[in-house]
């Protein structure tokens, strides 16, 4: 074979690759984008229970179609602290089994209707304004794309099986199985993707260059080489989110140990199951491999968490004062993504909430501790402000749906109302300390009417933040009435207050300190409405 065909052969096959990856990524946003909150929800529900993990991680790989997002995304959980190493350790050995799909998908000859997924797909694509119909039309254009790759891959293939170096090369993994793994191991650990070696795999299989006892070690390596981007995307991570990336490696290294005395066994089963069909032979090996796997080391979940303690000894020490929810890493998961920044902005309006409650009780008991906690509090509300912002510039740029999108709009205006609300907090934890320095006191009517209009402010704050967390038109529409009450409250304890001041029950200073106070009352109140202006699209 001359230079020419030589490069022509590999601009084919790095072409073909390009393009099944690419329509596997598009698939699978398509699919993402379409599962929308079902998929947030599924993840939602991950228990202690390793059957339940099991079954979501494979269901959540079927969607996204990349067991090495999932694991990736499990890091950023582990690394959020919102999941421990067994619910993490059950959802990655899913994952096994969820790209499983992607194989016996690939394993279909279609390439003759690719053409017509791809002319279908880019119709709908182009002329449909509809965000769920583009959704639907990704996955047809994905799955298109990805079988014209697998077309382009086989063609390319072809003229490499016949030159006496890959004869040899198939030679020598036949009689060597440990090169197989290595080999599989060190393609998958370069393109990032089993999915891809598979199909490189099935795509060599259908030219009739390679049989299963050659595939066979190369889809065991590939498992090992697929735990490579949960390792570098755990590079400084918390030491508990190391440890997921590492029970994912040993997963498929204690699983591939066991099951290389069994090749032969694996081999003849899929021979029979699927006789002259080497692509066949081959998705179907690799899901009995993971699927047995996983089954065998479920039991054992506790013990591959031993031996990753040894390997990762100690604990993270205290979590650092910043984002509980958010992750980059998260990211290749957009609808996760969002949900998350709703969790982190929920945690930031508890925490105004928090502050505000602090504030009114430090003025009403002079008690100067509980001033200085807001201050405190409201280092973390403006660290958790520009770290959501920041996120959601991020999170805006990827593929999400129209929903999400709206939501995550209306998510900046919320985070500065909430950054607001702490300011208020604050302005009422300054004129505290004032009050105490100087050695002032309210009238006992005074001091009962700030608790009133506390009352309704607090009330209305916190139904915003349900209706927002919940996404509940009707607590939405409940903050209104209670806004109302308090700038009536407002405006008749102003009214109260100036004829005190003129009965010389209060001093002007004090007088002051008390006015201020209803009024940042008021403006949290306000802010409350504008965050369930958000439930209902009217900002």
């Amino acid at each position: 074979m001359d230079d020419f065909n030589i490069v022509s052969t590999l601009i084919g096959l790095i072409g073909g690759l390009g393009l099944f990856l690419y329509g596997m990524n598009l698939m699978g946003d398509g699919l993402e984008n379409a599962a929308g909150d079902k998929l947030k929800n599924i993840l939602e529900k991950v228990t202690s229970n390793p059957i339940s993990a099991v079954i979501v991680g494979a269901l959540v790989t079927m969607v996204i179609q990349s067991s090495s997002a999932t694991t990736v995304m499990v890091v950023g959980f582990v690394n959020a602290g919102l999941m421990n190493l067994f619910q993490a350790t059950g959802i990655i050995m899913g994952a096994n089994i969820g790209t499983t799909i992607t194989a016996q998908l690939v394993a279909f000859d279609l390439d003759q209707i690719a053409p017509i997924a791809v002319g279908i797909g880019a119709a709908l694509v182009l002329f449909s304004k509809n965000k769920k119909t583009k959704d639907i039309a990704s996955i047809i254009l994905g799955f298109g794309i990805l079988f014209l790759g697998m077309g382009y891959m086989g063609d390319a293939m072809k003229p490499i099986s016949q030159t006496p170096q890959f004869t040899n090369l198939i030679l020598a993994i036949g009689d060597n199985k440990f090169l197989g793994i290595i080999a599989g191991l060190g393609l998958t650990a370069i393109v990032q993707s089993s999915s891809a070696t598979t199909g490189i795999l099935i795509a060599l299989a259908s030219t009739g260059s390679i049989g299963i006892n050659v595939a066979l070690p190369i889809i065991f390596g590939c498992n090992i080489g697929t735990c490579v981007t949960a390792l570098i995307s755990s590079v400084g991570t918390s030491k508990t989110a190391h440890k997921a990336a590492f029970i994912h490696l040993a997963f498929n290294v204690f699983g591939t140990l066991i099951f290389i005395p069994f090749m032969g066994a694996i081999g003849n089963i899929v021979q029979n199951i699927s006789p002259g069909d080497v692509s066949r032979q081959v998705a179907n090996a690799h899901t009995i491999f993971n699927v047995s796997n996983t089954l065998i080391m479920i039991p054992f979940i506790k013990y591959l968490i031993l031996i990753v303690n040894k390997i990762v000894p100690g604990e993270d020490v205290v979590e650092k004062a910043g984002p509980k929810y958010l992750d980059d890493r998260l990211l290749e998961t957009p609808i996760i993504a969002s949900g998350q920044v709703m969790k982190e902005t929920v945690r930031m309006a508890t925490k105004a909430k928090e502050n505000l409650m602090l504030s009114i009780e430090a003025f009403n008991t002079d008690d100067e501790a509980l001033a200085k906690k807001v201050y405190s509090n409201e280092k973390l509300i403006n660290i958790l402000e520009e770290s959501i912002t920041s996120y959601l510039v991020k999170l805006s740029q990827t593929d999400i749906s129209a929903k999400e999108n709206e939501i995550l709009q209306s998510t900046y205006y919320v985070v500065n109302d909430i950054e607001r609300i702490g300011d208020h907090a604050e302005n009422i934890a300054d004129l505290t300390l004032e009050k105490i320095n100087r050695g002032l006191t309210h009238s006992k009517e005074a001091e009962g009417e700030l608790k009133n209009i506390f009352s309704y402010t607090l009330n209305a704050l916190e139904l915003a933040i349900d209706a927002y967390e919940h996404r509940d038109a009707k607590m939405a529409e409940g903050v209104y009435p209670l806004e109302e009450k308090v700038d009536q409250l407002q405006r008749e304890y102003r009214e109260a207050h100036i004829k005190r001041l003129n009965e010389g029950k209060c001093s002007a200073y004090t007088g002051t300190l008390y006015i201020d106070t209803l009024s940042n009352l008021e403006r949290i109140s306000d802010h409350a409405v504008n965050i369930a202006e958000s439930v209902l699209n009217r900002k």
